[in-house]
């Protein structure tokens, strides 16, 4: 895939958080204020374009493989893979094309690097894609791939996999990571989670943020962050901003959003 001269300058990457379920298209009982808050910068995501991306690299906290997994359908399904919500929750669509070229790209970067892949032909778009980005690109009108997390969850190879993928944001593919700063499905609506968000929020924030070698060595030691643990019992909706770090290489970010979900503090991220 190479550089076209119309998309010549380097995209941007971002880690979105993808918010709870279905929330934006059904009735969860959140309060409208947050709900807004968060469907409001999502639609900023994509208006920053004046021509939009050749197409998207999506990598969620809802798919994990032994190797680096790329989908490869031309037309993927949307994997339903939530629970307990109203028969609307899955009847919501978004038939944005896949690229199996994309795939293939994504394939030979991460191969270079010495990562062992893998491709799915059957797999659809899951619910850390098509809920933000029905948000983001309503029309469903540019290809997208996902790409899945390493098992193991080890950051520091996660970061490796985003520095093999940097390429791509010279070559018009927008790299997005979605997931949450925040994910302890226990303590979402208990009081006591705020603070413990907020200070996990607030240090995920400054590393974010730091020139790229405080952030990558910040990001590789994220358990030592404060209240880690209670922050993310599991990882892997963190992971996804370990490779949109790795593809930012030295450009610094900004958080681009901060907000709150089930009054918990979280917080999104732009590079470039």
């Amino acid at each position: 895939m190479p550089t076209d001269p119309s998309h010549s300058s380097r995209l941007p990457v971002v880690f979105i958080p993808h918010g709870g379920g279905p929330w934006p298209f059904v009735e969860m009982g959140l309060p409208k204020a947050e709900v807004q808050s968060l469907a409001t910068y999502l639609r900023q995501v994509g208006q920053q374009f004046a021509t939009p991306p050749k197409a998207l690299l999506v990598i969620s906290a809802h798919w994990e493989e032994p190797v680096a997994t790329v989908m490869t359908s031309d037309a993927p399904p949307i994997l339903y893979d939530y629970y307990g919500f109203p028969p609307e929750a899955y009847r919501i669509t978004w038939p944005a094309p896949g690229s199996p070229r994309l795939a293939a790209r994504v394939r030979e970067l991460l191969s270079t690097a010495g990562f062992a892949t893998s491709e799915d032909r059957e797999r659809g778009y899951d619910h850390g894609t098509f809920i933000p980005l029905k948000v983001t690109w309503p029309e469903a009108d540019i290809p997208c791939v996902q790409l899945s997390l390493k098992q193991g969850l080890d950051p520091a190879e996660h970061l490796r996999m985003g520095r093999a993928l940097a390429p791509l944001r010279d070559e018009g593919i927008f790299i997005i990571g979605s997931g949450l700063s925040f994910h302890n499905l226990r303590a979402f609506g208990d009081p006591r989670a705020h603070e413990v968000s907020a200070k996990f929020d607030a240090w995920v924030q400054d590393a974010a943020t730091s020139p790229a070698d405080v952030r990558d060595q910040k990001l590789t030691q994220w358990t030592q962050a404060p209240y880690a643990r209670l922050a993310h019992p599991r990882e892997e909706h963190l992971l996804p901003l370990m490779v949109v770090a790795g593809a930012a290489g030295e450009d610094r970010g900004t958080t681009s959003w901060a907000g709150s979900m089930m009054g918990t503090r979280i917080s999104g991220f732009q590079f470039g």
